[in-house]
């Protein structure tokens, strides 16, 4: 842990950095095989709620019951394959389509007697598919209302360059979050909306943090001719990446709990609605804010005149030096040290009157 404080520290100070923003092409190229994938998993289809596509939903109470033996009993009673899940209070809870032939009280009295247990121990709620539809067309509305809310805010708050590299990031995470969800078939419920939009927060506030610091680095940076912009936002990137990673970290460890653990070991699938959502999410999030936003960013920025213009006077600037050194090099000594200008073919005579005070005087 301190070797990786130290770490933090040097990548602070600018002793140790990682060229993030200068393989931007390859971060790009990993983006686009990941969206690829997302894509091609969205052409499957997502493995809608029954708050979006309506249906029924038994509730059951009984001690002892498992979720193996409550699925082969509602196989038994319902025609379509029903979803059931365990509830945290310990209750069943069996998903029926809407295409089920049988009335909901016909199936709520056979699933009463193949689980031995009274009439009034199953509760039963039915929701049309209308509900659902209002359901998604708030959801839409939410994601971009906010949006445009954070795309005028980065906008004000920093400049458009921004604003636009931080929305490409956001949708980045989006899609992967969305796409695998349709790839592994989880179910998508109002609390993964949730997810989506906590995540889309987390991965905002991860990519202003960089982007203060970003913006810090490079206040009147066209001023010097030492960095130019691309260099000076990856130093800022590495000033910021233990802390990005940190709080990554930090956040993803009660998240991998309710997911592993809660839903994985216990059984408790009402939790992976949100922890999927929000493990994927948060993954994604600082994943974009760091090889995403940033290196977008400063591509943006670089093609603006005036750093163009930068960019020409540090590669300038860096070639003199190394021309200086060249020639430095050129004049050191035998014994390696540096010969004071204007020494240089001097040598020749400071050897001869060293030599000349050697031998005696021919005058009398």
């Amino acid at each position: 842990m301190s070797r990786f404080s130290n770490l933090g520290h040097r990548l602070y100070q600018g002793e140790v950095s990682f060229d993030f923003v200068g393989r931007r092409k390859l971060w790009y190229s990993i983006s686009g095989v990941i969206v690829l994938v997302a894509a091609i998993g969205l052409t499957m289809g997502l493995h809608l709620g029954i708050e979006f596509k309506g249906g029924s939903v038994y509730t059951v109470s009984k001690p002892g019951l498992t979720v193996s033996q409550a699925q082969d009993t509602a196989n038994g009673v319902v025609s379509e394959h029903p979803l059931v899940q365990s509830t945290d209070n310990g209750k069943i809870r069996i998903q029926v389509s809407t295409e089920e032939p049988k009335s909901s009280d016909q199936v709520r009295s056979e699933l009463s007697q193949k689980f031995g247990v009274p009439l009034d121990t199953v509760e039963a709620q039915v929701i049309g598919p209308s509900w659902g539809k209002q359901i998604s067309q708030k959801a839409l509305t939410g994601l971009i209302v906010f949006m445009i809310l954070v795309t005028v805010y980065l906008a004000i708050a920093f400049e458009w360059r921004m604003a636009v590299s931080a929305l490409v990031a956001l949708i980045h995470d989006l899609l992967i979050t969305i796409g695998v969800y349709a790839l592994v078939g989880f179910e998508v419920t109002p609390g993964t909306v949730i997810g989506f939009l906590t995540i889309l927060g987390y991965s905002l506030y991860d990519t202003v943090v960089v982007f203060d610091t970003v913006k810090e680095n490079t206040k009147g940076i066209t001023k010097q001719n030492k960095l130019t912009y691309s260099e000076a936002a990856n130093a800022g990137l590495n000033q910021t990446l233990v802390r990005s990673l940190n709080t990554t970290v930090v956040a993803l460890l009660p998240v991998a709990a309710l997911l592993f653990i809660g839903g994985g070991i216990l059984g408790a699938g009402t939790l992976n609605d949100i922890s999927l959502a929000l493990f994927i999410g948060l993954a994604a999030g600082a994943y974009s804010s760091i090889c995403v936003a940033t290196p977008l960013l400063a591509q943006l920025k670089e093609e603006q005149p005036e750093m163009k213009a930068l960019r020409k006077r540090v590669l300038q600037h860096r070639a003199a030096k190394a021309e200086a050194a060249d020639a430095v090099a050129v004049d050191e000594g035998p014994t390696g040290e540096e010969q004071p200008a204007g020494m240089v073919g001097q040598r020749g005579r400071s050897a001869g009157t060293t030599r000349a005070k050697g031998r005696p005087s021919t005058k009398r």
